[in-house]
């Protein structure tokens, strides 16, 4: 075989493999699953910023993105002009969507009074670090109100108000600190309550020394205790807790603790007054002893007298 037949043959043979090669790689490429990225073919209007409860929202606060059709955000905007004048009534994170939900009504301005619901009122109460929970109470957390009063020379505790929300605590920066759980060291505290509930806590705040109780938020059922006075301090302590299931939910309760031996019962004394003739006196006689037939010893007497025994006809005998 001359050179010329062998390099035919060869070439021959380079483009049966090359010809091979791409047939396979194209099977191989058709069978890869399509995918198709999406394109946005619509807008949605959107935090520019971390916007606080009762924002008035700007042009310069609002902005437009782009968001899948298949998508779509209930109750979005689609154009700023439609936001511009109305108040938050909750707080929105930047690039958050903003929602009708989220808006306070047209008209009805900003602030803290849109984001109160119907039939509910916004107390504030004075507060400290010991009363505010240090600093946790923050807005969203619900909380227990007690009240401490001290009457007739004795005290007594008890919560007159459960679960109520917290609206606003401190300043806005404040606010914005909480985000991240720090505690906010506020001098007021804006609770969510009914009208009844305002006025149980405005009475506690002026008779006596109101408390906040931090609880889960997840715990919805209503504080039911008797109270506790100052005289029961000194008893005796109550049982170990015990976990009980009510509605679902674990309740930590304490099993009193055992009635004390009762104390004998004191002594009964009466007042006799005796009438002998013109002379008047009376004695302190103990109460009837029983089994003695009627019979009743007397103490010391006031008109000098140191025993008087059963009645006699010129004595009369008062209770």
């Amino acid at each position: 075989m001359n050179r010329r037949n062998r390099t035919l043959i060869v070439l021959l043979v380079a483009v049966a493999l090359a010809s091979g090669a791409t047939y396979f790689v194209y099977r191989a490429i058709t069978r890869i699953p399509v995918r198709q990225v999406e394109v946005a073919s619509l807008y949605v209007a959107v935090a520019a910023d971390n916007l606080p409860l009762g924002t008035r929202l700007t042009k310069e606060q609002v902005k437009l993105v782009g968001w899948p059709a298949s998508s779509p955000v209930a109750g979005s905007f689609s154009t700023p002009d439609a936001l511009v004048g109305r108040g938050l009534i909750q707080a929105v994170h930047v690039n958050e969507p903003l929602t009708e939900t989220k808006l306070a009504p047209v008209e009805a301005g900003a602030g803290l009074p849109p984001s109160i619901p119907p039939g509910m009122r916004a107390l504030s109460v004075r507060v400290n670090d010991v009363i505010g929970v240090a600093g946790f109470t923050t807005p969203g957390t619900r909380v227990d109100v007690l009240v401490t009063l001290t009457q007739n020379g004795g005290s007594m505790s008890r919560t007159v108000v459960s679960n109520v929300q917290v609206l606003t605590a401190g300043t806005l920066y404040d606010q914005e600190q909480s985000k991240d759980g720090k505690a906010i060291p506020s001098a007021v505290v804006t609770l969510m309550v009914t009208p009844e509930d305002a006025e149980r806590i405005t009475l506690a705040q002026a008779t006596g020394q109101i408390m906040l109780v931090l609880r889960n938020p997840l715990d919805v059922l209503p504080t039911e205790t008797k109270g506790v006075r100052s005289g029961a301090l000194m008893g005796p302590a109550d049982g170990p807790p015990e976990i009980k299931e009510k509605n679902g939910q674990q309740r930590v309760t304490r099993k009193p603790a055992a009635p004390s031996a009762a104390s004998p019962e004191p002594t009964k004394f009466y007042t006799v007054e005796a009438i002998r003739g013109a002379k008047r006196s009376e004695e302190a006689v103990k109460g009837m002893e029983e089994g003695k037939g009627g019979e009743a010893k007397s103490g010391e007497g006031r008109g000098g007298e140191s025993k008087t025994e059963g009645k006699s006809n010129d004595e009369v005998i008062k209770k």
